[in-house]
């Protein structure tokens, strides 16, 4: 039987390499993806996000440890990513109405998007580790949701290459290759969390605070930087409601 760490690694990795790829693929592939449609996934992840974080991840960092401890690793997940988020930023999806990249019409500007985005994925690979050390359901769930928030990314690097004049297959190797230090994160996450009670509480508040950062600060910006209509906030309330009832029959 393999594993436990062994099957966390590789569902982390999975995840990592298929998000982004996957992004990469629909700009070589399909150039575009209908706004509507990524509004509400990209809502709706946020909203399944902070419900889980909230009702689920938070409350047992407080059973697991103290109080102290989940708040410190809450502040702990959301001051890594945030500190990697000010150092090594990377542009956020948006296209103009033509397909051309908002943002740098070059190669430097495709490789230090990959580059951005790799280092984000290490972090959020921990709180993948992190949450399957809960229940292997939350785990499961947050990967697939965390996978979904790589897509756009993916799209970004993918776009900016493909202007740079990057061939397809180089495109598609470099964003999935942003998506492996998910798999190395998510090691690390589940090798913590097995360490200690105390360790387990610390992780877990990491995880939280490192999903509500990318929630509040990537997710529904991004949600609403391409809604139409109320495609966004409907996506948002609907993953809410479908994180308690997953919380609940969960438990």
């Amino acid at each position: 039987m393999m594993p436990y760490w062994l099957l966390v690694t590789l569902i982390g990795l999975t995840a990592g390499v298929l998000g982004t790829l996957s992004g990469g693929l629909a700009v070589v592939i399909v150039r575009k993806v209908r706004d509507r449609l990524l509004s509400v996934l990209l809502g709706a992840s946020a909203g399944i996000m902070a419900s889980i974080s909230f009702l689920d991840l938070i409350p047992e960092a407080i059973d697991e440890g103290t109080m102290y401890t989940a708040i410190f690793g809450i502040l702990l997940g959301i001051g890594i990513i945030g500190l990697i988020d000010v150092k090594f930023p990377h542009q956020h999806f948006s296209l103009t109405r033509d397909g051309a990249p908002k943002y740098s019409k070059s190669l430097k500007t495709g490789i230090l998007l990959s580059i951005g985005i790799a280092l984000h994925n290490l972090p959020e690979g921990v709180a993948i580790g992190a949450s399957f050390m809960v229940s292997f359901q939350v785990g499961l769930l947050l990967t697939i949701l965390i996978a979904v928030h790589n897509f756009p990314e993916g799209m970004a690097v993918a776009a900016a290459m493909c202007v740079g004049g990057v061939k397809s297959k180089k495109v598609l190797l470099i964003t999935a290759l942003a998506g492996v230090p998910m798999g190395i994160g998510a090691f690390i996450g589940v090798a913590l969390g097995g360490v200690s009670a105390w360790s387990l509480s610390v992780s877990l508040g990491f995880a939280a605070g490192a999903m509500l950062y990318i929630v509040f600060d990537e997710l529904i910006p991004d949600a609403h930087r391409k809604a139409e209509g109320h495609s966004a906030i409907m996506g948002i309330l609907s993953g809410i409601i479908i994180g308690i009832i997953f919380i609940t029959l969960l438990h």
